[in-house]
């Protein structure tokens, strides 16, 4: 019933347009009340201010565009976009958009679907004329055509790209796909039978980045403006690698994860459809505005509803044709992350015209930034997802704190998944690195408490679903603690007091 409920008043809320009156307010509520993944049960939510997490995680500059029943609601922009000279962050700033590059560039491609001028399920060898796909054991029976390209089902490799330093010569497209000097990453080849698997392939976008180009005989970033840019009024936006010198002035400089600057300042990357896009939160707002005018039928500035539904619709797992879409059961929603060399941004929209909003950052913790506003922005509008998960705890007896302290390693094969447990005035603290199953790493990089659940079980407010089980040995000493998320969990050897 709760999560009935939930539903009810987002729907609700989505009825009636935001009163003007009120969106400062809100603004001033979100900035000062950003929400770890886990709140206490009985407790108060915790105050946690924007502009002291950004310090925390080491991001220098955030830029924010909220819209709303297809109209820009507010934007807001924090910190500096160049640490060196101090220059703050504008709603105007340039930043790298990472792979949410894909998604836009989807944009371009359906569009040239609706001219007629590339085919959604053809083989993509027959629309490409100075490179061809390789042929292999994986296509005797199924091709490699467009849609799976776009769904990230096509069997393709390459899942991204690690881009160039500005004073290192640049590839072109086909050097990318064949991985051939200067390119800096291996041959886009397919390693699976299109069509039987999802796949996320960079390499895949970067063959519908030479389609488009072949289509229609121009440069991609040319094709980009005449099909999208500027037919949506994105102003602020380009896929022209090397970043032209005339935008260094509006561009952010990204950092590490320690706050430590990019050389340059930023990366390039040719593999523009996949990762090259310039843009601001705004544009990208309007691009997520327009699919939903389009999927309702408002709105026809690039392509049909027909083919915007295709679009927003899963063709695999849960992607559609560029966008990630929510899980099954959950209220409509296409979003995408992007993540490049010191830049971390996200877009997330409500398909059925409802709220959505972008946030850009140039910090490489961006992301555990980014989650933790969006928690809070959920929080205010009282959005279905993004809503921090409620614990409850316990407070264990000091003296059997000492018992849990130690290291623990995963013994993973670069010996990096290992992380350490102090006590330290009656409470237990957690930091370094481990792994949940096979695919999700974390890096706890300063030390963060970790709340009993019960004697042996604890959990992070920061680290979400996952749980720190130590267990004993037979003379009651802890000897191992396990990592668990969800279904996934893995074993940590205790090594070391």
């Amino acid at each position: 019933m709760a999560a009935i409920l939930i539903l009810l008043s987002f729907q609700t809320r989505a009825q009636q347009p935001i009163p003007a009156d009120t969106t400062q307010a809100r603004i001033d509520r979100i900035q000062n009340g950003l929400l770890p993944s886990v709140v206490l049960k009985g407790q108060p939510l915790p105050i946690m201010k924007l502009t002291d997490r950004m310090q925390y995680y080491h991001v220098p500059g955030i830029s924010v565009t909220y819209f709303d029943h297809g109209q820009l609601v507010w934007s807001r922009s924090y910190g500096v976009a160049d640490q060196q000279t101090g220059r703050p962050v504008t709603p105007e700033t340039l930043f790298q958009a990472g792979s949410i590059s894909k998604p836009i560039a989807a944009l371009g491609a359906l569009s040239l679907v609706e001219k007629g001028k590339l085919k959604l399920d053809e083989n993509v060898n027959d629309q490409l004329t100075s490179w061809k796909l390789p042929d292999n054991e994986f296509t005797i029976s199924q091709k490699v055509t467009l849609r799976r390209i776009l769904s990230h089902s096509s069997g393709v490799s390459v899942h991204g790209f690690g881009g160039y330093e500005r004073t290192q010569p640049v590839p072109s497209v086909t050097q990318i796909l064949d991985g051939t000097k200067p390119a800096n990453s291996p041959p886009v080849r397919v390693e699976a039978v299109p069509g039987s698997q999802w796949n996320y392939s960079g390499g895949g976008t970067t063959i519908m980045q030479l389609m488009l180009m072949e289509a229609m005989g121009k440069s991609f970033p040319t094709l980009m403006q005449e099909l999208v840019f500027g037919p949506l009024g994105m102003r602020h936006s380009t896929y022209k690698e090397p970043l032209p010198l005339a935008l260094y002035r509006n561009a952010a400089h990204g950092y590490g994860p320690r706050g430590e600057p990019v050389p340059g300042g930023f990366r390039t990357y040719p593999e523009m459809a996949a990762a090259g896009l310039w843009t601001t939160p705004t544009d990208l707002a309007l691009a997520a505005i327009d699919v939903q005018n389009a999927y309702a039928g408002a709105s026809h500035k690039l392509f049909s509803q027909a083919l915007t539904k295709q679009m927003l619709t899963r063709q695999k797992d849960t992607w559609g044709l560029g966008f990630n879409l929510e899980k099954p059961g959950a209220t409509p929603r296409f979003y995408h992350f992007g993540v490049s060399d010191g830049f971390v941004a996200v877009l997330q929209a409500y398909r059925d015209q409802g709220p959505g909003i972008v946030i850009m950052t140039n910090g490489r913790q961006g992301e555990k930034l980014i989650n933790e506003l969006l928690r809070a922005v959920a929080h205010e509008y009282g959005w279905p997802d993004f809503q921090p998960a409620s614990r409850a705890f316990i407070t264990p007896d000091p003296a059997s704190l000492q018992n849990l302290a130690g290291t623990y390693d995963q013994a993973d094969a670069d010996g990096q998944d290992k992380f350490t447990v102090t006590t330290r005035n009656g409470h237990l603290f957690i930091t370094g690195s481990y792994s949940v199953g096979t695919t999700y790493h974390f890096t706890i990089s300063e030390p963060i408490e970790l709340l009993a659940e019960s004697s042996q079980q604890y959990f992070t407010l920061q680290t979400g679903e996952t749980s720190f089980r130590f267990e004993k040995s037979g003379q009651g000493r802890v000897e191992r603690c396990i990592v668990v998320s969800g279904v996934n969990q893995r074993e940590a050897k205790k090594v070391g007091h």
